[in-house]
């Protein structure tokens, strides 16, 4: 079996002769902390060797849950937000057709998305789409009071009960929560739903590994097992032994700290030619963002479709700041193949390209976007996957998921909290006077008077 490999060329033109290499006592210390546990968010490091440590009869009761739901439901809803979902959707949508939505599957149900946002006519669309609909639903929070999804799941609970019957409503929604405490915990004991456990020591969006993310991928249809699989692998291949030179996973941390230190790239546009992985590309937003974004520093996150996205952000790319780095995902063999046709008229002037494949052009266009970006003094990271299946979806999030381990601590900040997310929850508590915040809601009212 191939893997997913690391070619940092065009990225390490941009730096001193050695920029990178020198970081590898850095990373080594990096790696051992981690390792020991001695680093800052010690607690959270169950990603760490997660995989490795994944069994077939744990995978085997993810499989036979999923079944269930594959039975009894045309549609499966996921609440979640964050990590509670985009891992799962990352992966759900890269291995799917583009236009399942479209397709009456018997074979899968489709697997739609909620609880990652409050808007209202989104809500409403969703629950009237499924009024005539055998759904289930698969309620992933550890508290079970994230506002977005807590709102969300009291609206298809009920619905799916008053559709469905309590009864058989219970069989088709699965919380996936803490072990012992929480909102969601509470529900599911008491509705007597099916469950999973989100681990103590994984973080939201270091969760894509646990049932958080293997659930969902499960009742889509997708092999989980290749999943896993890829991402042990790839665990090997990061390991802490393994030289520097041959450590996909060291040297992209290093590469991407060495850029951001050393040549002032503050942005790295995570870029794509495969429509497909748009939102594992979002996935990799917010494992970086909230992982590295601290104490006034942090290379921001960024994500383009490629070619899409060079008709709306190509000219800022090639032409705007020197701010920016890209780390571009190529996939190297389509799963399918297209030749394109000839036409007699040839108005448009593409019979050039008669038999050739749609990839060969599509090819093309990344490596001329590339050779163009490097030129206009954007540096460039290549990331190649083999082909687009489970088996290296899983590699490439673990490799993401050890580089930012790694980068975070070369970085110094704490990798694995995110304290910075909860000022906007605070602030939205106390405008919508919440039980508890009545001297925040007073102290926000007098602010929003005074700039008036």
């Amino acid at each position: 079996m191939k893997s997913i490999s690391l070619n940092i060329t065009k990225a390490a033109s941009f730096l001193a002769e050695g920029a990178v290499k020198a970081y590898e006592p850095k990373v080594k210390a990096a790696q051992e902390a981690l390792e020991n546990g001695t680093c800052e968010g010690n607690d959270f490091l169950g990603w760490l060797h997660l995989p490795s440590s994944i069994t077939p009869e744990f995978l085997n009761e993810i499989q036979a849950v999923a079944n269930t739901l594959r039975e009894k439901c045309e549609v499966v809803v996921v609440a979640g937000i964050g990590g509670s979902y985009l891992g799962a959707r990352a992966v759900i949508e890269g291995l799917s057709n583009s236009f399942a939505w479209l397709v009456n599957d018997k074979k899968n149900p489709t697997i739609l998305f909620a609880g990652n946002n409050i808007g209202e006519d989104y809500l409403y669309e969703l629950t009237s789409f499924l009024k005539d609909k055998k759904f289930g639903v698969i309620n992933i929070s550890k508290s079970g009071t994230t506002t977005e999804t807590a709102l969300a799941f009291r609206l298809l609970k009920k619905q799916c009960e008053d559709q469905r019957g309590k009864e058989e409503a219970k069989d088709v929604i699965v919380a996936v929560t803490d072990a012992k405490k929480g909102a969601a915990r509470t529900c599911a004991d008491k509705e007597g739903y099916k469950s999973f456990i989100i681990p103590d020591n994984v973080g939201g969006r270091f969760s894509v590994l646990t049932p958080v993310g293997l659930l969902p991928i499960a009742v889509a249809g997708f092999d989980v097992k290749q999943l896993v699989a890829g991402a042990a692998d790839m665990e090997k291949a990061c390991g802490k032994d393994v030289a520097f030179d041959e450590n996909p996973a060291a040297i992209y941390a290093a590469t991407r700290q060495a850029l951001y230190t050393q040549a002032g790239k503050k942005i790295e546009i995570v870029c794509n030619f495969q429509p497909k992985l748009h939102y594992f590309a979002e996935w990799w937003k917010q494992l970086y963002g909230e992982s590295e974004g601290k104490d006034q520093k942090g290379i921001f996150p960024a994500a383009c479709d490629f070619t899409t996205d060079l008709h709306s952000m190509g000219q800022w790319i090639q032409e705007g700041e020197r701010s920016i780095f890209e780390t571009v995902i190529s996939v190297e063999t389509p799963n399918e193949k297209l030749l394109f046709p000839h036409d007699n008229e040839n108005l448009d002037g593409l019979n050039f390209l008669e038999g050739k494949r749609v990839d060969e052009v599509n090819k093309m266009a990344e490596l001329g976007t590339r050779l163009a970006h490097v030129d206009g003094g954007v540096p460039n990271i290549l990331v190649n996957v083999p082909e687009l299946n489970a088996y290296y979806l899983g590699q490439l999030i673990y490799f993401f998921e050890k580089a930012c381990g790694i980068s975070g601590l070369l970085e110094e900040v704490n990798p694995f909290n995110q304290p910075g997310v909860e000022a906007y929850k605070k602030n939205m508590f106390a405008l919508l006077n919440k039980p508890g915040y009545e001297a925040e809601s007073k102290a926000i009212q007098e602010r929003l008077a005074n700039e008036k």
